[in-house]
């Protein structure tokens, strides 16, 4: 961080698709070429349920793209379907006016959150940790602090570099995810000593940790069962403003569920 940033005290890293808001990360590419549509959720359901690899996932991505996606369509893409889950951004703001950063770790790509934070549709944010695949010129609204993440399993190391950067220890980090993908990151919060809260919790997800006794010190949100469709109405109607109570008790050691 710049000698001028502000201090942060806790850390807060969140994956975005379908944890903080009801997009996926190949969105924007079927926005722009909808052909691609069904491919293109059949590789996300793939990574997410650890089925494929994230660096596979982006190959196959690279093969089917006609071509790049510039900022401008980008930009389309933004202005008629960014989507957030209700409170996120204020829950955002309040993260860091109290001294938490809010990282953003996700699979998602870095040109998105570059254009999203431009336009004003995201806070600024110190630290985002995303793929690299989709990734535009350096711009004034960038994060100070951009980390690359190639595979799910950087998720984890990519959190541990941030808190190592600001001398935060694990006690004082709460992770949060939604799906398998961040299976790798919770077992990381696991052996780490972090806190782990789910997001709009998936089976796949569920799985991960169970199979590897994860406990998840919270699940907010919808909680899935097997075989159970995702209702986004449902999930839109959700606050994301009720984090507020259970951050501020795991942080300041108490049980946040």
């Amino acid at each position: 961080m710049k000698k001028n940033e502000p201090r942060f005290h806790s850390i807060l890293s969140s994956d975005w698709s379908e944890c903080l808001s009801p997009s996926g990360p190949f969105d924007f590419i079927a926005f722009s070429f909808p052909e691609l549509a069904p491919e293109l959720d059949e590789v996300f359901r793939s990574y997410t349920g650890n089925l494929i690899s994230l660096g596979e996932a982006c190959l196959r991505v690279k093969k089917i793209l006609p071509g790049p996606v510039a900022p401008d369509m980008m930009d389309a893409y933004l202005d008629r379907a960014f989507a957030v889950y209700r409170g996120v951004p204020e829950l955002i703001e309040w993260c860091l006016g109290k001294g938490i950063l809010f990282m953003l770790n996700t699979t998602g790509m870095i040109g998105y959150f570059q254009r999203a934070i431009a336009k004003g549709l995201l806070p600024g944010i110190p630290m985002l940790s995303a793929n690299p695949m989709v990734r535009y010129p350096a711009g004034a609204t960038d994060p100070p602090v951009v980390f690359d993440l190639l595979e799910t399993r950087d998720k984890g190391r990519n959190t541990a570099a941030a808190a190592a950067e600001l001398g935060i220890p694990a006690g004082r980090v709460i992770v949060m995810g939604d799906s398998g993908g961040d299976g790798p990151h919770f077992e990381w919060a696991h052996r780490a000593g972090a806190f782990i809260f789910g997001s709009m919790t998936k089976p796949s997800l569920a799985d991960y940790c169970g199979q590897r006794g994860i406990a998840m010190n919270l699940q907010f949100g919808l909680v899935y069962g097997r075989g159970e469709p995702r209702d986004p109405g449902r999930e839109m109607a959700v606050d994301f403003q009720d984090l507020k109570a259970p951050i501020e008790k795991a942080l300041a050691g108490g049980t946040p569920g």
